[in-house]
């Protein structure tokens, strides 16, 4: 039964059925060939929706939305090009710092990618920077945000790994996005050095840098509002996440005044559409889940992952090389539904923690995310560029191996991840 899963499961991939069809499906025939009751899957279809974490998903989803519409992404961009001047690499890094900034929001590395591409790509393009060069560095900083909490990513993993909370796995996220964020500061700058992309000059005023923070203030202040509050348990995660809303809106109808009730109308018909779409793969990779559960096939595919190699770093390295091949071909959300329950038992095997783990997982769907050939953050950024992916692969490997060395601290150095968490009690 468990070859039929998983046969069904590759066959209707191959032949372009929808990835949450594919699941469902595959996952109900498999229960009715086993006999265990039909009555199953409508029951795994509610579970795994119906839980409380995953209310923070179509919140965080708005409020990203919320924030592009409103002229936070331009203002935090007029700010960081202010503080970085008009320095060769200079835009290439304020485009790093924006993404960064927006991370702390949205929590959606593709919404984060779309936001920061739209505005940044014409004015690099305007001082020189190839459009294949932006695209690959925005698509890569964009992936930051399923790092920097509040993260949709750690949402879910907390809810498939009960043993990782998600205040936890926020904190544990927070020196490993700054270092991801670091590491593409690197190749970033050491290219447009050597190619002569950007501008060079004096740097900015400090008045004109005074100004340009004034206007993005608001914008920097929705992160500290987001995880101060879960910090100092004024709410929870998912409580921050409506309080995301709520500042947002506060922020474009009576600050920037960029928002109107149109607007808004059309906010929640984008954001309910991605929130649908979200919510449809939870619920249909729950019966999948459950049914690969029940006949003993992701215990299975974990004890043969174990069998590969009695050497723990051998093993985990296998592990980080799936997730990240995983990741440029599907979305994050489908993988750790997919993953996660193989993946359980070679993490309580080896006796990893489950935050660290949890981290180690989501910079390698990171990495995913903007590794061609089907790299989801880089076919959003290169769409909005009107270019073609394959234009990107000389400039994006660079940053690929940037991030995967940032990865591979964390890999040998869990400390790093863990240190946070640990101080503030989660652990």
């Amino acid at each position: 039964m468990s070859a039929l899963l998983f046969g069904l499961f590759a066959v209707m991939m191959f032949i372009g059925v929808p990835l949450a069809t594919a699941m469902g499906l595959s996952g109900a025939i498999a229960i009715a060939a086993a006999k265990l009751g039909l009555l199953s899957v409508p029951i795994s279809v509610y579970t795994g929706v119906a839980k409380y974490p995953l209310l923070a998903i179509p919140m965080f989803v708005f409020a990203g939305m919320v924030f592009e519409r409103s002229g936070v992404a331009l203002r935090l961009v007029n700010f960081t090009v202010a503080l970085v001047g008009p320095l060769r690499g200079g835009l290439a890094i304020a485009a790093i710092m924006v993404c960064m900034v927006l991370g702390g929001i949205s929590g959606s590395g593709p919404a984060d990618a779309a936001a920061v591409a739209m505005v940044m790509i014409p004015g690099m393009a305007a001082a020189g920077y190839p459009k294949a060069f932006s695209s690959s560095l925005i698509a890569a900083a964009g992936s930051t945000a399923i790092l920097i909490p509040p993260s949709i990513a750690f949402i879910l993993y907390s809810v498939l790994v009960p043993q990782a909370s998600v205040p936890a796995l926020f904190a544990a996220g927070l020196i490993p996005g700054f270092l991801a964020g670091l590491a593409l500061v690197i190749p970033a700058w050491a290219l447009s050095v050597r190619h002569g992309f950007g501008l060079t000059g004096d740097g900015a005023s400090c008045g004109s840098i005074l100004i340009a923070f004034k206007e993005a203030v608001w914008g920097l202040l929705a992160p500290v509002i987001i995880l101060g509050g879960i910090r100092s348990g004024y709410f929870t995660p998912t409580e921050a996440a409506v309080a995301a809303v709520f500042y947002g809106l506060f922020v474009g109808f009576f600050i920037y005044r960029t928002l109107t009730v149109r607007a808004m109308y059309e906010l929640l018909v984008e954001s309910a559409e991605v929130s649908a779409v979200v919510m449809l793969i939870i619920a249909l990779s729950s019966v999948f889940a459950w049914a690969g559960s029940t006949l003993g096939a992701f215990e299975a595919m974990g004890n043969a992952l174990i069998g590969i190699s009695s050497n723990e770093t051998v093993t985990l390295l296998a592990v980080v090389l799936v997730l990240i091949i995983a990741g440029m071909f599907l979305d994050g959300v489908s993988i750790l539904f997919i993953f996660i329950p193989i993946l359980l038992p070679v993490m309580n095997h080896f006796g990893w923690n489950a935050v660290w783990f949890g981290v180690l997982m989501t910079m390698s769907l990171a990495i995913g995310q903007f590794t061609p050939p089907l790299a989801l953050n880089l076919m959003v950024t290169t769409r909005i560029a009107g270019i073609g992916i394959e234009e990107t692969v000389p400039w994006v490997l660079w940053f690929v191996l940037a991030m995967t060395i940032a990865m591979m601290l964390i890999m040998f150095a869990p400390q790093l991840a863990l240190v946070i968490p640990g101080y503030l009690g989660y652990l």
